[in-house]
């Protein structure tokens, strides 16, 4: 019987890092806990730590080490980019769950990858952003990137056994959010509790308001293109609200592919720490026959032009996928303030895409970084000349 495989997990308390705790804990003959890391809950991080007893926890800051309370003996806390570093590199660790949420585990993740550690990628922005720099690192260490979103894993079991000169095309699926049939107009005055009420999936603030916008179905085109080596124009998105289907590959011969399942977040979670094994999940299985109806229809982009800035985003390369997830993040966290419309989202990241300065390929993760810093304090000054919206 060969050892438990050590799991370090970037971001431990949020949905996805909370999702793969849960598998974990139920095999724990397959897999340990070689560290967790969170941002700034710090209280839930040792309540996790507690349960786990992991050789060490990580925080984002040491400002925040004096909520962790009393830890388990021989647990060890690090902090920053530098702990994460430490902890996703370290022999302990067989698979980095990259689940951390913004841009802080980009160089710990791509150090991991150059490790030869597996990566279970959860967080998109590493792709979206770093594409070149992540698959470069995983290729020269060998241990991998195994998607953890449900789309993206649908596409992976799909295209297995399969050779990639057969594959037509890649069709995403989306659930179209809480505002499918709404135009952009109706949009002008959401509130951020209709925004964050996803009809399907239960997930993070962030990534809730960027599955309304569809600009999450955008940055997942990006991923797409960096994880399955296919350009923007042979990766197409359909709205499918059942949230069944979780994505298609097309192949020459007209064959379609697809991998369905019930949405829950343990599924490909699993598939990613367990690969090429599946393990036995005991989750409500999917019924077909008890399906009514499957839709499928194309995204109406004149309502959701975010996911139309994302493929623009792509084709240009360079650092402008950088520079949209920047403004994007910015001007999320404005929405959620209560600073900006539900629609100024986009119209922040569309300023700053037409602002964007066309160059060549990036050549040093530095040059991302910088990209990223600077469309962040550009998205910051756009919204700080932003009309507030009036409170109903």
């Amino acid at each position: 019987m060969r050892p438990a495989r050590g799991v370090a997990v970037l971001g431990s308390t949020g949905s996805v890092g909370r999702n793969a705790l849960d598998v974990i804990a139920r095999f724990p003959d397959r897999f340990r806990v070689s560290a967790l890391c969170a941002g700034k809950n710090a209280e839930e991080l040792s309540a996790q730590a507690r349960r786990f007893r992991p050789p060490v926890v990580c925080l984002s800051e040491e400002r925040h080490g004096s909520r962790l309370g009393r830890l388990p003996r021989g647990t060890r806390v690090v902090f920053g980019e530098e702990g994460m570093s430490e902890v996703a590199c370290s022999g302990e660790t067989d698979i980095v769950l990259a689940a951390a949420a913004g841009v802080t585990s980009i160089r710990p993740v791509i150090a991991a990858a150059r490790a030869g550690k597996r990566i279970a990628l959860a967080n998109k922005e590493l792709l979206v952003m770093a594409g070149k720099f992540l698959v470069g690192a995983a290729r020269a260490g060998g241990g991998g990137i195994l998607p953890v979103d449900s789309e993206h894993s649908a596409v992976f079991q799909a295209i297995e056994g399969h050779r990639k000169q057969d594959i037509s095309r890649i069709i995403l699926t989306a659930s179209g959010g809480p505002f499918r049939n709404r135009t952009f107009r109706q949009m002008r005055n959401a509130t951020v509790g209709e925004a964050l009420g996803h009809p399907t999936w239960r997930m993070g603030a962030k990534i809730s308001v960027d599955s309304a916008t569809l600009m999450n179905k955008g940055f997942e085109v990006i991923e797409a293109m960096w994880l399955f080596d296919l350009p923007p124009d042979r990766i197409d998105v359909l709205i499918h609200p059942q949230s069944i289907v979780h994505s298609m590959v097309e192949y020459r011969d007209g064959s379609l592919i697809a991998q369905l399942g019930v949405p829950d977040m343990r599924i490909p979670v699993g598939y990613a720490l367990s690969y090429p094994e599946r393990l036995p999940l005991e989750l409500p299985r999917l019924l077909p026959h008890r399906m009514v109806s499957w839709v499928f229809e194309p995204p109406d982009r004149k309502s959701f032009p975010a996911l139309a800035l994302a493929y623009a985003a792509a084709e240009a390369g360079g650092t402008a996928p950088a520079t949209l997830n920047a403004a994007n993040e910015v001007a999320v966290a404005a929405f959620l303030a209560g600073r900006i419309r539900f629609t100024d989202i986009v119209r922040v990241a569309e300023a700053l895409m037409a602002a964007w300065r066309r160059g060549g390929r990036p050549a040093t993760l530095k040059d991302v970084l910088r990209a990223d810093a600077e469309a962040r304090e550009e998205a910051t000054r756009i919204i700080s000349r932003m009309r507030r919206p009036h409170k109903p």
